[in-house]
């Protein structure tokens, strides 16, 4: 089985003076959100659509999947973690008591706020994982990497095209990404930034998927400004 994992945990800090978190923002007529969810509800590689939020939110979440959405979509809405990969954790508990975890169990997941995923990178997603393959979806590094180690000087300037920038979706087996955070130090988890890390970090491979350079992550304001510009060209 492959669930779709929707992680709206984040509060928006950056997007400035909101009063509320970004996820919950609009474009066009409909939140963030709802725009994200609906990418993967159209989707039939999906058996459940988990989506993780905010303790405080879930009530104002389902309210607007109701409204939103239609009435038979397959959508959960539970709490979601501390950090990115401790939300990762609750959704694979969730299903573990709910439908059961076994080797093929396996997760997409994606920020809340990337609501422009298309239809390709996500069966790509699915088809890695499938194959029992963790990836993550990337496009090639434009500018040029400045390392800095000091935060004031250059300490080297590496060959950008082995670099890339890293999108959404992450896509793993669910039981093996359980297996191996488990079995993380706590300074280990201090250097994690998300899920596909856990897997470098061990020592598994984790193969690329090329994202889209439109597949932004809503973050700051001049973010809503593009996502909607880019709506307007999805219509």
């Amino acid at each position: 089985m492959v669930y779709g994992v929707v992680l709206a945990g984040g509060i928006g800090s950056r997007m400035g003076n909101v009063d509320r978190p970004k996820q919950y923002l609009h474009i066009g007529k409909k939140p963030i959100i709802v725009h994200t969810v609906e990418k993967f509800i159209i989707n039939d590689n999906f058996e459940k659509v988990i989506v993780l939020c905010p303790a405080q939110w879930i009530t104002y979440t389902k309210d607007l999947f109701r409204k939103h959405l239609p009435e038979n979509s397959n959508v959960v809405v539970i709490e979601g973690g501390k950090d990115r990969n401790g939300t990762i954790m609750n959704a694979i508990r969730y299903i573990e008591e709910t439908d059961g975890l076994n080797e093929e169990t396996s997760l997409v997941t994606h920020d809340a706020v990337r609501p422009f995923v298309t239809h390709r990178i996500l069966e790509e997603n699915v088809e890695s994982v499938r194959k029992g393959i963790a990836c993550d979806t990337v496009i090639p590094a434009t500018d040029t990497i400045v390392e800095s180690v000091d935060g004031e000087t250059i300490a080297s300037i590496p060959n950008r095209a082995n670099y890339y920038q890293g999108q959404t979706p992450q896509s793993f087996r669910a039981k093996r990404f359980k297996d191996l955070y488990e079995t993380l130090s706590e300074d280990e988890r201090k250097i994690l930034t998300d899920a596909a890390k856990v897997f470098v970090v061990k020592g598994d491979k984790v193969a690329l998927i090329k994202g889209e350079t439109f597949n932004i992550k809503v973050t700051y304001p001049y973010d809503l400004q593009l996502a909607e510009t880019l709506l307007g060209g999805e219509k």
